[in-house]
């Protein structure tokens, strides 16, 4: 299982290189899906990617750039690769440097390993259940076997070595009142509240890592948009839970929108 994992980070991170030649050029061919989300060429070279290389690991791939995989199919897999070869392609579009390619391992509903790759920040987010999360910002170790990578990689999560505040973090394009309402009922020990925005996944890492202290998302995700850094979290010590019913969220329903959650 070892090398299935090295064989995601470095698919995670080759596609990152791809996603910055486009990022670094002009012409971005933009399109439109179904939903009117938007899709790029660095959406589709990053799928083509990341597709070819879990390949090889014998494990069934679902992905946004491919994800007409019917239900009846795919819920005879225990387990799957779930990827979002792009994260965040409207930050992308802004240029703002918040978008993350994602990749997880999910067996049985639940994320066993998740890679978060934000090629701009050049940080690098591992989750694997029962070893631990970590970060790595050294570019000479990305391709280094896994061991090696996690021994010079941050262990997280970090202390907060400030603790005047309550940190929320909350998505930079989907903030709605419902969200608002909900941020003003949380309790927050007493702490002044600080509200930090941001795009992709990168606000479950920011959990993960120690950098806020709860992530609530009430508003439409997709289960390629969470999986890999859940893994993460889960593997801080922390984890992803359904509003509805307090429950861990789980992955490969018929379904595949996610119910609205709170990373904490």
């Amino acid at each position: 299982m070892k090398n299935n994992y090295a064989h995601a980070i470095q698919a995670a991170v080759k596609a990152g290189k791809a996603i910055m030649e486009v990022y670094g050029g002009e012409d971005f061919g933009i399109e439109s899906k179904a939903d009117d989300s938007p899709l790029t060429i660095a959406d589709r070279r990053a799928h083509e990617i990341i597709a070819d290389a879990l390949m090889k690991t014998g494990i069934p791939v679902l992905s946004e750039e491919g994800k007409s995989i019917p239900y009846a199919e795919r819920k005879m897999w225990t387990k799957f690769w779930l990827v979002d070869p792009l994260d965040g392609t409207k930050e992308f579009i802004k240029r703002n440097g918040e978008f993350t390619v994602n990749i997880a391992l999910v067996e049985e509903g639940k994320p066993l390993f998740g890679v978060v790759f934000a090629p701009v920040l050049n940080n690098l987010y591992v989750g694997i259940s029962g070893r631990g999360a970590y970060l790595c910002s050294k570019e000479k170790n990305f391709n280094q076997p896994l061991d090696y990578l996690l021994q010079f990689s941050e262990k997280l999560p970090r202390e907060n070595e400030d603790n005047r505040f309550f940190r929320v973090v909350a998505s930079r394009s989907h903030y709605n009142e419902e969200t608002e309402a909900f941020v003003n009922a949380l309790d927050k020990g007493g702490k002044e509240l600080s509200l930090v925005n941001k795009g992709s996944s990168l606000k479950l890492c920011m959990v993960a890592s120690g950098d806020a202290e709860v992530y609530p998302r009430l508003g439409p995700t997709m289960e390629w948009d969470t999986a890999a850094a859940h893994a993460v979290v889960k593997a801080a010590g922390k984890n992803v839970f359904r509003v509805d019913t307090g429950e861990e969220m789980e992955y490969n329903k018929e379904n595949l929108l996610n119910p609205y959650f709170v990373v904490r």
